[in-house]
């Protein structure tokens, strides 16, 4: 296929295994550059020293961005117990280094499950949230108090994987938003001997894991053998959890142009609209008073 025609046509999802080291947006512009394609997003920052799931939309499929983003993920992180730091990670100042950890592993889970449900998170003196226009960690950064207000984040399970003080691994898996961070430290402030992440793998991202993930390495072989599209995923797997309403070719006409389609007596909220052919024609949400379906996004213009 001529390469225009694919930068035109092309959309899509690339799941990468993003290796510590690299920011989120240094994986897109590999993305980019080995693409030829401009229009890519990641949905989730993962921090440099995170590796795992990255979920890259590739062409019009960057236009579903914001419901992607909203997706739950899963963590395996390693938290090391008994020092505190600034930054609640291995980046910032160590503070009260090799605090004695006196809990036993039946202690700690039993603590650890009041983590779980729904509860208030304060994020991270030295994270992106903005405070007054300007990223808490600029502040931080300048020696600025950073006050930041709590925010309500749903952790669905908490599971200790390894326990091997001062260390231990957990499996963390929990709503969009939940910053690891601030659990390895809020669990040390309630031991009363301090903790921060030392580790983070994100092993799932909405309904992608790491078995759908390809390393940076093969990506980066397959752009330059151009058989890269082998890895992406069609657009209409991104929400893979959502319903899934099948249209058939005058269907697919009356969404394109906006129009309404009947709803199931049982339908509700939101669904991906598909072609017969598999193509991600819409989102589409159900009009309760009317029992219809109202395209919110089309995405099929061919």
């Amino acid at each position: 296929m001529d390469n225009d025609v694919v930068k035109n046509v092309v959309s899509g999802v690339l799941v990468v295994d993003k290796p510590v080291g690299l920011t989120s947006h240094d994986v897109v512009q590999i993305i980019r550059r080995g693409t030829g394609i401009r229009r890519a997003g990641h949905t989730g920052t993962l921090d440099p020293r995170a590796s795992g799931v990255l979920v890259v939309l590739v062409g019009p499929a960057v236009r579903l961005s914001e419901f992607v983003s909203a997706s739950d993920k899963r963590y395996q992180a390693t938290i090391r117990l008994g020092s505190r730091s600034d930054t609640y990670d291995s980046e910032g100042i160590i503070t009260d280094s090799e605090m004695p950890v006196d809990v036993t592993e039946e202690q700690f889970n039993e603590m650890i499950m009041g983590y779980v449900g729904e509860i208030e998170q304060v994020p991270p003196p030295y994270s992106a949230v903005k405070v007054q226009g300007k990223k808490a960690y600029e502040r931080a950064r300048q020696g600025e108090e950073v006050e930041l207000e709590p925010r309500m984040i749903n952790v669905y399970n908490l599971e200790v994987l390894e326990w091997a003080p001062p260390e231990v691994v957990i499996d963390v898996y929990c709503s969009s938003g939940t910053y690891v961070r601030s659990l390895a430290n809020d669990i040390g402030e309630e031991l009363e001997v301090g903790a921060h992440l030392v580790g983070l793998r994100r092993t799932k991202s909405g309904r992608f894991t790491l078995r759908d993930a390809i390393s940076l390495r093969r990506l980066r072989e397959a752009f330059e053998a151009g058989s890269w599209a082998q890895y992406l995923i069609p657009a209409s797997e991104a929400l893979g959890d959502w319903p899934m309403i099948e249209l058939d070719a005058d269907e697919v006409e009356k969404v394109r142009h906006g129009h309404r389609l009947p709803a199931e007596p049982d339908a509700v909220g939101w669904a991906r609209a598909v072609s017969m052919q598999g193509d991600l024609v819409a989102l589409i949400e159900v009009v309760p008073e009317d029992q219809e379906w109202q395209p919110r996004k089309v995405f099929f213009s061919s």
